[in-house]
């Protein structure tokens, strides 16, 4: 039989109306899964870590981290696509989330339908860096000096298929310049063969080539960022340059698998807010070379589709794929 909301005398109704607030008040009410899909000691675990011990004291609940790499991401990723939307899973990636989509033939999950964007945690900007014997001192030049001679220079990235990588390709096919690409196994070669004077630019995320840059024994050619990192605040971008249409980071964002309840979404888009404005996290993502972004939802979900554009064109233009 229906009853109508009318015939529950008031003070049951606001008895039911109590209850039921107070169960959305009481989450989480078990541990927190955070799935970082690349393996542990990388940038994404280490800002997944810092996170995880704040929201535990936030929420009075464990928080942990779960590694599940492998396949540049994607096994992690399609794993916390498949999580239960109960508000017990979530997701920090890189931007393997909008790179892998167009870089894998089978990526195993899809970046818009499978997961609620939360929020761009960090981005940590690509930079292209040489050694100070080189001719040029920032990104004009380098371009300038590229097509003055075509075919002699190179950039070596971390590995095919990474955004400094993709970067190069975005650099090499905007500009119109006859550039090589010369994929090393991780950043660390790369940053070796720079201050080896082995190739003639670099390009890698900031963190790994700051310190040289600051030693002196590397040159910061261009932070390809709208504006300069605070890690090297004396390196130019490259639209301080005259080059534009090149900006690439790496981005690092906190997202939930599709269908979690819209206010376990909202608590912790305001948990992170929170957390990322504590002094001493602060300190801990400079450290770490990250510039701290804590957006908006919507203005994650805008970067996010904006991000598999860009990088989706890139790839189809260069012509790289990874089975």
């Amino acid at each position: 039989m229906f009853i109508s909301p009318k015939q529950i005398p008031a003070g049951l109704l606001l008895a039911l109306t109590l209850v039921a607030g107070a169960h959305a008040q009481q989450y989480p009410v078990r541990p927190i899964r955070v799935i970082v899909p690349f393996a542990p000691g990388g940038p994404t675990d280490i800002i997944g870590r810092v996170m995880a011990a704040k929201l535990t004291e936030a929420l009075g609940q464990q928080v942990v981290i779960d590694n599940r790499g492998g396949a540049g991401g994607n096994i992690g990723m399609a794993m916390a696509a498949r999580a239960a939307n109960d508000g017990y899973t979530f997701l920090l990636v890189s931007s393997s989330l909008m790179v892998n989509p167009s870089l894998y033939a089978k990526p195993g999950f899809d970046p818009i339908k499978d997961f609620i964007p939360i929020t761009c945690v960090a981005a940590s900007s690509n930079i292209i860096t040489a050694h100070p014997s080189q001719p040029f001192r920032n990104a004009k030049e380098l371009v300038a000096a590229v097509k003055a001679s075509p075919g002699k220079f190179n950039y070596a990235s971390p590995g095919a298929g990474t955004t400094p990588h993709l970067s190069g390709e975005l650099m090499r096919l905007s500009l119109g310049i006859d550039i090589a690409h010369i994929p090393y196994t991780g950043a660390g070669p790369v940053v070796g063969a720079v201050l080896a004077n082995q190739v003639t630019t670099g390009i890698t995320a900031v963190p790994p080539a700051a310190p040289h840059i600051k030693a002196g024994s590397m040159r910061g050619i261009a932070v390809l960022a709208p504006k300069r990192s605070a890690n090297i605040p004396d390196v130019p971008t490259a639209i301080e340059s005259g080059v534009a249409g090149i900006d690439s980071d790496t981005k690092q964002g906190f997202l939930a698998p599709a269908g979690t309840p819209k206010e376990i979404v909202d608590r912790m888009h305001r948990e992170v807010m929170k957390l990322m404005q504590l002094p001493d996290v602060k300190d801990r993502m400079a450290t770490l070379g990250f510039d701290i972004v804590a957006d908006s939802q919507q203005d994650f979900a805008r970067t996010v589709n904006e991000e598999i554009a860009k990088w989706g064109k890139a790839i189809r233009a260069a012509k790289i794929r990874v089975e």
